[in-house]
């Protein structure tokens, strides 16, 4: 059962996160890793609701985290179609306008900020909103490979992809996207910043 702070820092988190895609990557088409990013994808070919994508990909997970992980389950499945919902909700909304097609370098720095900060958060309370991380944490040990690592992995053959469909702008704002959200995290789990 979820306790009031950990319903309200599962809302925060998420929120942060849809912020930092809708209002500065999705504007400028630019990625982030892992299942958002594919969700992103999705959306930029298809206009299809990335939240909407997000879960259809995060079910195989979800299922697999079930059997494996119950623990880990229904927080991360609250915090994944929370995060979806905020994603779609927010979609409509552009209160950047052109600012953020102005100076990308600038927005993809801060969306991947809002994206690590709001998951900092969300991995501070042991919770995720499922998706490729939730999966390379159950993968990594059968794999023998630091979580970090793998996550690394994957993102980067999203970043990839995203670069060979679209541009190489949006492969190099989109690694710039996830080296400042990875930087975000880092701060937000690290040991010293405790709050």
């Amino acid at each position: 059962m979820l306790s009031l702070q950990k319903t309200i820092t599962i809302v925060v988190g998420s929120l942060l996160i849809a912020i930092g895609i809708d209002f500065f990557l999705m504007p400028i088409k630019v990625l982030d890793g892992g299942f958002i990013g594919l969700a992103l994808i999705g959306n930029y070919l298809f206009q299809a609701k990335a939240g909407i994508i997000l879960i259809a990909l995060s079910l195989p997970v979800f299922i697999y985290t079930w059997r494996m992980a119950r623990g880990m389950f229904f927080h991360s499945l609250f915090g994944m179609v929370l995060l979806s919902y905020f994603i779609d909700l927010l979609d409509a909304f552009n209160p950047l306008g052109s600012a953020v097609h102005a100076y990308p370098f600038v927005a993809s720095i801060i969306g991947g900020t809002c994206i690590g900060i709001g998951f900092g958060i969300l991995l501070r309370i042991d919770t995720s909103t499922g998706g490729m991380d939730l999966l390379a944490s159950l993968l990594a040990p059968r794999l023998r490979l630091n979580v970090g690592v793998l996550i690394l992995m994957m993102d980067a053959i999203v970043i990839i992809l995203g670069g060979l469909l679209f541009s190489l702008d949006t492969f190099f704002l989109s690694i710039a996207t996830i080296v400042s959200g990875g930087l975000a995290t880092s701060l937000c789990t690290s040991k010293y910043f405790t709050y």
